[in-house]
């Protein structure tokens, strides 16, 4: 048994960082999987506080081609606060809605470490860098965004000023296999640690996510963990609208989710474009309560066994 913890899920139903819909479902579709069910089994207290509501779209402007911005910055400014209310009761689960959630998540737990005296620390599952600024985009979908505007990059005059940007040094990235030229050489000139599913394949997915654990161990510092559908291998995931081949392998993912577990760091999770439209019977959904309760201190023989016939 873990310790128990009070675990706060808020819902995010944000489907405007890109254009393709279904993410709005995100949020009910992980309800009706049984998340909320999966953690109090654990002995955890579990509060749901329901959706976030944005409110109207913000008035903004900004370049032409990007999607739905003032949508976006409204869920941004809303998400914010949120992260900032949920932070000193438990453990926020973000559940998304499209990675553009985290421009307000993580913007709003790094402000709370700030304001408590410590550093804020990010790991970024993902099969995308999601580093592009507004103006770099050429898709202007806004969910390739967040980790450039949260470590304080050039472009995003639109959106809320950052109560403390978090030090590229403090982000870990791992599962890449889709980055394109301009992410890349943005991520070259910082300090994030950026793994790729190559260097997975050749190393394993313990060695670096052990060494950014111990980072954050040695500076006591508090850690988001952003997770992606398409961090996982399309084959035990597709419910994503970003399908890319080659992604984390079922025991890889459980095992980032039980090593993070026993690390004790993890202070707030996203759980982030996971479209049940394109689901098959509900199996994406299922697998991402599964992790959760990885991370949250299920042990890999306490599983339940599932049918999907």
């Amino acid at each position: 048994m873990s310790q128990a913890r009070t675990c706060i899920l808020v819902g995010a139903p944000l489907d405007c960082g890109k254009r393709r819909q279904g993410c709005r479902m995100g949020p009910d579709a992980l309800r009706v999987a049984g998340l909320a069910q999966a953690l109090a089994a654990l002995g955890h207290k579990v509060t749901d506080r329901g959706n976030v509501d944005p409110g109207p779209p913000a008035a903004t402007e900004g370049p032409a081609h990007i999607h739905a911005l003032g949508d976006t910055v409204a869920w941004t400014r809303a998400l914010n606060a949120e992260a900032r209310a949920a932070m000193p009761a438990g453990l926020p689960i973000f559940m998304g809605g499209d990675h553009a959630i985290s421009l307000g998540t993580v913007s709003g737990v790094a402000a709370h470490a700030h304001a408590a005296g410590r550093p804020q620390f990010v790991l970024w599952l993902d099969a995308h860098s999601d580093f592009h600024s507004p103006e770099t985009t050429q898709s202007g979908n806004l969910h390739g965004t967040p980790l450039a505007y949260v470590t304080g990059q050039d472009g995003f005059g639109a959106f809320p000023p950052l109560a403390a940007a978090i030090p590229e040094t403090q982000v870990c990235l791992i599962g890449l296999r889709s980055v394109d030229g301009a992410e890349q050489a943005a991520l070259l000139r910082t300090g994030c640690r950026a793994h790729d599913m190559r260097e997975i394949d050749e190393t394993g997915i313990a060695a670096p996510l052990r060494a950014f654990l111990d980072r954050v161990a040695e500076a006591d510092g508090m850690l988001h963990v952003s997770l992606d559908v398409d961090f996982l291998d399309p084959a035990i995931a597709p419910a994503v609208g970003t399908t890319v081949p080659g992604g984390a392998t079922f025991r890889e993912a459980h095992l980032v989710m039980e090593m993070l577990h026993e690390s004790g760091r993890v202070t707030s999770l996203d759980l982030v474009e996971l479209n049940p439209f394109l689901d098959e019977r509900g199996k994406t959904a299922s697998l991402m309560v599964d992790l959760t309760a990885s991370l949250l201190g299920r042990r890999v023989f306490d599983r339940p066994t599932r049918s999907f016939a």
